[in-house]
Order: structure tokens, then sequence, then C-alpha cells
């Protein structure tokens, strides 16, 4: 058997499954809530919305585009990544492997809904005072801790060196 066929590997592919379904789950629901809601403002709090947006760029709204063409090439550019963070994931060993599944599982959240729905729904809006960040969804949680761990992990592994 390939040593990227081992068990971590199933382990890996399991925890894209679940933060798969998470992301999917968290997305169904508030969509159907806007929708018999009427509204897409569906929670208010001192320091939380959740607040339905579709975001047609990448992470965050950035590189949003009017014309399919432009995004057409976003998406097969983002699949391309995704597929290398799946390579890189098979060749990966330990803390470094499951930080790109965390990631994989994420953006096959948000590739799912960019095929399906050409955009992907954001909807998790946090604010401090008149401070707003960008409204986010749970693949984008998973994506961004991801990155911090394989970041942290690189900076762990030159100190040791």
């Amino acid at each position: 058997m390939p040593e990227y066929l081992k068990k971590n590997f199933f382990v890996c592919i399991f925890i894209i499954i679940i933060i798969f379904s998470l992301d999917r789950i968290s997305k169904f629901y508030v969509i159907l809530k806007s929708e018999t809601n009427l509204s897409s403002n569906l929670f208010t709090s001192k320091f939380l919305n959740i607040n339905l947006i579709w975001n047609e760029g990448i992470a965050f709204g950035l590189l949003s585009f009017d014309q399919k063409l432009y995004y057409d090439i976003l998406t097969s550019f983002i699949i391309l990544i995704t597929l290398i963070i799946i390579f890189l994931m098979a060749k990966s060993k330990g803390f470094e492997k499951l930080s790109y599944a965390i990631i994989a599982g994420g953006s096959f959240g948000n590739i799912a809904d960019r095929l399906y729905y050409s955009a992907v729904p954001d909807f998790i809006d946090i604010y401090i005072n008149n401070f707003h960040w960008f409204i986010f969804n749970v693949a984008d949680i998973f994506i961004t801790v991801g990155v911090i761990l394989i970041i942290c992990s690189d900076l762990f592994r030159r100190k040791n060196v």
C-alpha cells in the first residue's frame, strides 16, 4: 500500500467530510431561514449579526466579478489550488497533514457553492462598535484556521532546525 494511503490519510478524509458537512448544514440552515423569514438579516446582537449575503469573489468578497468568464476562471483557479492542497496533504505528515485537511474541507464547501449557486453564501458578521470584519462562513473559518496552523507548523519547524 502506498505511503499516502495509510491510516492517517483516511483520518484526513474523515476530517474533510466532517468540515464539509458542517459547512453545508450551516449554509442550508441560513439560506432556509432567510427564505422563510423573507429577510437576509436573521440575527442581531452587540457583536454578531447573522446576515446572508452572496459572495461572488474569493475569501471575504475580494475579487468579485460581474462577468461570468472571470468568475469561471477564478473558480477553476480555486479548484486547482484545492487539488494542490490535497496533493500536499497526501505528501505531508502529522500536524501539517491535518492542517491541509482542514483547509481542503473548507475549500470543498465553498467550491460546492460556487458550482451550485454561482456564489458563496456568507453570513457571519462580527463587529465591535464601528469596526466590521468581512462577512464570512463556516468554510472560511476552517480555511483560515488551517492556514494559521500551517504557518505555525512552519515557524515551529524552522525554530527547531
